[in-house]
């Protein structure tokens, strides 16, 4: 396994489809289908299932994708340390579940007007992490959203963002301006993993623990969820803009807290740069239009 091949294998994974993986990779879609067959081959398994919308992974791609994003990003740390070895340690800003991007582009402009050497790479955890991959040591900073256990970080609240429910097209109450997220009650619901932060689990379930539903890590997965198996959830408003397509609905919910943006860094010894990352965001948010977040 070369490290192209698995940044292909995680970008169809992701992407759920091999034209926008190849989009994404700026690669033609033969050379990224032939890495995959390539990478199937070495390891003797499938890793997709072909489903009319795209690509699906099988259980054995399940377990790949983990390991490969975990071998991905030691590749690059490694790269970035030893890149960085005479300059400034590159500043890695920790996110899940898309809090707070609409920003980024103020916050990091913002940034290097006040530090012009400092770099900040960002690194996208899955929606089973809260910490954003803060709790491993993996990231300087995190741009999440509460609640989730946060003893022994320091957080700071930058915004509110309400929910949508996320149903098929064809649901009663896709068609609906607004829905109460008691309606969604009684329902097949998508769930993160036993194990997850309970806090987390249960405010982004919405419903007593023992709903029904598929399991899901990834929002791709959530999207799936619901489509192919008819299953409802709850996911941030912003997910309207970022995961549009045919075959979905995305409903305003009322009658469940907004999620709460926050940045979070480790208690002790604070980074003075994660700090300033931190600034920045903060400062960016106020300034955003009372409308963003709607």
């Amino acid at each position: 396994m070369d490290l192209r091949a698995l940044r292909c294998f995680v970008a169809v994974a992701e992407e759920g489809h091999f034209g926008r993986a190849a989009a994404r990779l700026h690669l033609a879609q033969p050379p990224l289908s032939r890495r995959i067959r390539e990478l199937e081959a070495d390891l003797g398994c499938r890793l997709f299932e072909r489903i009319p919308t795209g690509a699906r992974l099988t259980a054995a791609g399940e377990v790949l994708l983990a390991e490969a994003r975990d071998l991905l990003e030691r590749a690059e740390r490694a790269r970035e340390r030893v890149r960085g070895a005479e300059s400034e340690r590159v500043l890695v800003l920790g996110t899940v579940a898309g809090a707070g991007l609409d920003v980024g582009a103020a916050a990091l402009a913002a940034l290097r007007r006040e530090r012009p050497g400092l770099r900040v790479r960002l690194r996208e955890a899955p929606i089973t992490d809260p910490s954003a991959g803060l709790r491993e040591g993996r990231v300087d900073l995190a741009l999440t959203r509460l609640p989730f256990d946060t003893s022994g970080l320091t957080v700071r609240l930058l915004g509110e963002e309400p929910l949508v429910a996320v149903l098929p097209a064809d649901d009663p109450l896709a068609g609906r301006p607004r829905l109460h997220v008691a309606e969604l009650a009684g329902r097949p619901r998508f769930r993160l993993p036993p194990g997850t932060d309970a806090r987390w689990r249960a405010y982004w379930l919405g419903a007593p623990d023992d709903a029904p539903g598929p399991v899901v890590s990834s929002p791709e997965e959530c999207l799936h969820a619901v489509l192919w198996e008819g299953t409802v959830g709850l996911l941030p408003a912003g997910a309207a803009r970022r995961h549009a397509r045919p075959g979905i609905a995305f409903v305003p919910v009322d009658g469940h807290a907004p999620s709460r943006i926050v940045t979070a860094h480790r208690a002790t010894a604070p980074d003075p740069r994660a700090e300033a990352l931190a600034q920045a965001l903060t400062e960016a948010f106020a300034a955003r239009p009372p409308a963003a977040l709607a």
